[in-house]
């Protein structure tokens, strides 16, 4: 057997620890461990519980011990946006606040006091989203200054768990682009911005890109582990993961990283900070070896899940397809990019309300709910991509799905007819796979994300789907 490699991926809803290793010129993977995760209500806000992720992240590792399969190896990613502040002695200072929380309200209209929104996105080319760093930051300036005065260090989420393993503070790249206060030009800090916007500068670690080296475990995190390892940065946000694990085999392609999100956008050499990239609201958020995933940001499966919770989990989510299909004639649709789906108190209530809003039929069963949520899912991505091509300038043929979407067979049907486009969908564990690609860059094992691509085509099951 050769190396393995140990991707940790925590996204919204639950982690899982896979390991990855090349075999006969073929990625493998095996699921080592799995845990739930999701923001708890904490003195009023939505918050994170750091404590317990990161004894789950150590916990998972310590069960590659006990099956006896050590990693040479091991990178975190989780979702973007959300950060901890550390003091000097470097302990944590508040609690970690999740970017669904409200405390953002209104935070846009502070940070366009001081910068209007065109010259914001010309300095950074991030679509604006209430949630993004440079808002909590604010928001933590109006409600929280004397946290923001103590702070010695801003870490994002997989910077901070690096930190917990290591000891060394580090910023990786592709996660930092999505705090919305990032260069392009110069893949730093934009220390100007960051100063105006009254954000002490000195808390921001200097910046690096997928694949340095942070550093071995702790002792002590390596007695609790029962081995000693390399910890790498991946591309840390777990889109910029799933991107690279895209098995394309031409060029220009369009990719949906599909899950809690759905996150549909092409690879570019350049960011796009032009009137129409913002008109369009698309983003230029950083990919691996500093290639820009020009993306627009859609509410994924987020909607389909929550009404699951909402239905008591009685229903799987293949059953719930089989459920929206034979409603397809249901003629309702909402826009899923509304911010009455961010996180209403029920979301089979808000969709329902948002058709009587519109004067649309209101769907009354489950199969009527998730054939709403399912086609206007697929509506979305149709116009994303008649908004990407308009920008590019450029026509795509193929659309890859990739991620936990990339099994549900109805919207990848729907998405094909209602894009006019060759769909291709798989692999499922993209972020994992990307992730481990990342290491394994690092390793010499590819010599570019093209040739670590056509691995992840002939290892994994892709499925088609044409118009």
């Amino acid at each position: 057997m050769g190396t393995y490699y140990l991707a940790v991926d925590i996204g919204a809803s639950g982690g899982r620890h896979m390991l990855s290793w090349l075999e006969d010129g073929k990625i493998r993977l095996e699921e080592i461990y799995r845990f739930e995760n999701g923001m708890k209500r904490k003195d009023g806000r939505l918050c994170w519980d750091m404590e317990a992720l990161f004894a789950e992240i150590v916990n998972g590792m310590r069960v590659c011990a006990e099956k006896g399969k050590i990693p040479s190896f091991m990178a975190i990613d989780t979702w973007a946006v959300d950060f901890v502040l550390l003091d000097a002695q470097g302990r944590r200072l508040g609690d970690a606040v999740g970017y669904r929380d409200h405390r953002t309200d209104g935070m846009d209209g502070e940070v366009e006091r001081l910068i209007d929104r065109d010259s914001l996105y010309q300095r950074t080319g991030i679509q604006k989203q209430i949630f993004n760093t440079i808002y909590q930051l604010m928001a933590l300036r109006k409600t929280s200054p004397e946290l923001l005065a103590e702070a010695d260090t801003l870490l994002m989420m997989p910077d901070y768990f690096n930190y917990l393993l290591t000891g060394v503070k580090k910023a990786e790249y592709t996660n930092a682009t999505t705090t919305q206060l990032i260069d392009p030009k110069t893949r730093k800090w934009d220390r100007e911005l960051i100063e105006r916007l009254g954000y002490p500068f000195a808390i921001f670690p200097p910046v690096s890109m997928a694949g340095t080296p942070v550093g071995p475990l702790k002792e002590e995190i390596a007695e609790r582990v029962g081995y000693q390892v390399r910890v790498i940065q991946t591309a840390s946000h777990d889109t910029a993961s799933a991107v690279l694990a895209v098995p394309a085999r031409e060029r220009d392609f369009i990719y949906i990283s599909s899950g809690t999100w759905s996150l549909m956008g092409v690879e570019q050499a350049e960011a796009d900070c032009s009137p129409a990239a913002q008109a369009a609201n698309l983003t230029n958020e950083g990919g691996y070896a500093y290639r820009y995933r020009f993306l627009k940001n859609i509410m994924g499966l987020w909607m389909i899940q929550s009404v699951r919770h909402e239905l008591d989990d009685r229903y799987s989510f293949a059953q719930l397809c089989e459920m929206a299909e034979e409603c397809l004639d249901f003629p309702s649709l909402v826009d899923v990019n509304d911010g009455a789906f961010l996180s209403p108190d029920n979301m089979t209530e808000a969709i329902r309300e948002a058709c009587r809003r519109s004067a649309q039929a209101v769907p009354q069963t489950a199969g009527e709910i998730a054939s709403v949520i399912y086609r206007s899912l697929a509506r979305s991505y149709a116009a994303a991509a008649k908004e990407i091509e308009g920008v590019t300038k450029k026509s795509y043929g193929s659309i890859y799905i990739v991620g936990g979407g990339a099994n549900a067979d109805l919207l990848n049907r729907l998405t094909a007819e209602a894009t006019g486009k060759t769909v291709y969908s798989g692999p499922t564990e993209a972020t994992a796979i990307g992730n481990a690609v990342v290491q394994m860059l690092a390793n010499g094992e590819f010599t570019d994300p093209e040739e670590a691509r056509r691995a992840i085509y002939d290892s994994f099951t892709i499925r088609s789907y044409r118009s």
